[in-house]
């Protein structure tokens, strides 16, 4: 998922495929609609929980 203004792109992940091979959704903040913040939502509670890797790793 990337975000910038009122614009994101979602990955759509598909079982069996790899990310490059699955559609990408891009999706604009309308009034009124509540897709756009479905998505944003899901990305601030993700990025809220999320935790340093110890010594510096990048987890695999």
């Amino acid at each position: 998922m990337c975000r910038f203004d009122d614009e994101m792109l979602v990955n759509m992940h598909v079982l069996g495929f790899p990310a490059p091979h699955a559609p990408v959704m891009h999706l604009r903040r309308l009034n009124g609609g509540d897709l756009f913040g479905t998505y944003s939502d899901s990305f601030d509670r993700v990025l809220l929980g999320a935790k340093p890797q110890p010594g510096g790793e990048v987890a695999t």
